[in-house]
């Protein structure tokens, strides 16, 4: 959630990120008013409050000729204080439906527009030169017995697959190459629970445009994760950290689930989008003035990952309709798919100031001992999807594929060639 004092104090702040993100500014309104009411009914509950406890002691006070008619006032002030209460509980549940209304305040420095309004800050590395003709990921993954989706949708349904053999090996070595640089930057690793409360869920803000993305156990009002950030962010909710050493740093590495609701037709072909992923995940917790070096270091960590693969991609600074509700600023780096001749997707690192922090109520002492709202910023290491990149750019003629020479020890082969 955005910080109601600046709401108040610079309410056409909040409307311009709004008309960014191609969002209604319209809501910001709707919050002031919103936010009025509630302090009204405070204000009136505490007055009355505060009038019929004078009652009760002037009761105490009273003779027993004044007693009845103070005591038959009192119980209409009573009855008055109930109301008021009432009142206020209503003011705060719509204070708070209106609250969660509005996305995160957009950085300065973001590009307005949709999704093809980002801007190019760097492309890195050379793309291939094929003397053949590419063949795409599923290929290349059935050949080399890899990739099975015939199985996965038999057992599953359509994008669901199996990961078999090699395949299995590269994505553990992706995995664990990623867990092993992300301890060795100083992060703590973690395999959380894929199932979170609603409170969790709602808190990190994918029940609200992204509802339709996420599966709902409704038996258990539990929901399956579509990233290690929803846990990673509950990890410490309702908590007040100590940051005096610097930044909280926790990689997570769990399964996860997206419904990909709203795709159909969209990308059905191999493991580009599916309902089932692995992911190594990087989230932050720190002081609101550390967050944007700390975005960074985030997008840094996320290139190194990539160098270490060796696959071309380019960096975009993602538009602000866009960004998902609880991103301020978001970086992508998109790796080079030569079967389609086009930049994909592999890695996301997102600034969300202190906007799920407060949902969740995780908070730090300032240098005065107060209690102060975090930040928390997030970044993917790697995933699954990292096999499209890795397979269609090391391909050789012959239907082979390199293996990149940090898998290696962990995949057991530097060449991956067709099944017999």
């Amino acid at each position: 959630m955005i910080d109601l004092r600046l709401l108040r104090d610079d309410p056409e702040l909040v409307r311009a990120s709004q008309r960014a993100r191609g969002e209604d500014p319209a809501l910001v309104d709707a919050l002031l008013t919103a936010d009025s009411a509630r302090r009204s009914a405070i204000a009136t509950a505490d007055k009355l409050r505060a009038e019929h406890k004078a009652m009760g002691k002037q009761v105490g006070k009273a003779s027993k000729e004044e007693r009845p008619a103070l005591l038959e006032q009192a119980q209409q002030m009573s009855a008055e204080v109930k109301k008021a209460e009432t009142a206020q509980h209503a003011a705060e549940a719509e204070l708070q439906e209106a609250h969660r209304a509005i996305s995160n305040i957009v950085q300065d420095g973001a590009p307005a527009g949709g999704e093809d309004d980002f801007v190019l800050l760097e492309t890195v590395g050379d793309l291939p030169e094929f003397d053949f003709t590419p063949r795409d990921h599923l290929d290349l993954g059935e050949s080399l017995g890899v990739i099975d989706m015939e199985r996965g949708a038999k057992v599953s349904g359509s994008r669901f697959y199996f990961l078999t053999g090699y395949g299995a090996l590269l994505q553990l070595g992706l995995l664990q190459l990623a867990a092993q640089r992300a301890v060795a930057n100083g992060f703590t690793m973690m395999i959380p629970p894929v199932l979170v409360r609603p409170e969790i869920m709602a808190g990190t803000g994918f029940l609200g445009q992204h509802s339709a993305e996420v599966y709902h156990l409704e038996e258990d009002d539990l929901y399956l994760v579509g990233t290690s950030e929803v846990p990673l962010a509950g990890y410490h909710s309702g908590e007040i950290l100590d940051l005096g050493a610097g930044p909280k740093r926790y990689a997570g590495w769990s399964s996860c689930f997206r419904r990909e609701a709203g795709s159909y037709g969209k990308d059905t072909r191999g493991i580009i989008r599916v309902h089932q992923f692995d992911k190594v995940e990087m989230f932050v917790y720190c002081r609101p003035e550390d967050a944007d070096a700390e975005h960074e270091r985030l997008l840094a960590w996320e290139r190194d990952m990539l160098a270490a693969l060796d696959v071309p991609y380019r960096i975009i600074d993602v538009a602000a309709g866009d960004l998902g509700s609880s991103a301020a600023r978001k970086f992508d780096c998109e790796a080079w798919v030569p079967s389609q001749g086009t930049y994909r997707e592999l890695t996301s690192t997102s600034n969300c100031t202190t906007f799920q922090a407060r949902r969740l109520s995780v908070r730090y002492r300032d240098e005065n001992g107060k209690p102060q709202i975090a930040a928390t910023l997030n970044g993917t290491l790697a995933t699954t999807r990292w096999l499209v990149a890795l397979l269609e750019n090391h391909q050789q003629a012959d239907g082979s594929v390199r293996v990149p020479a940090a898998l290696v020890p962990f995949v057991g082969t530097d060449v991956l060639t067709p099944a017999g």
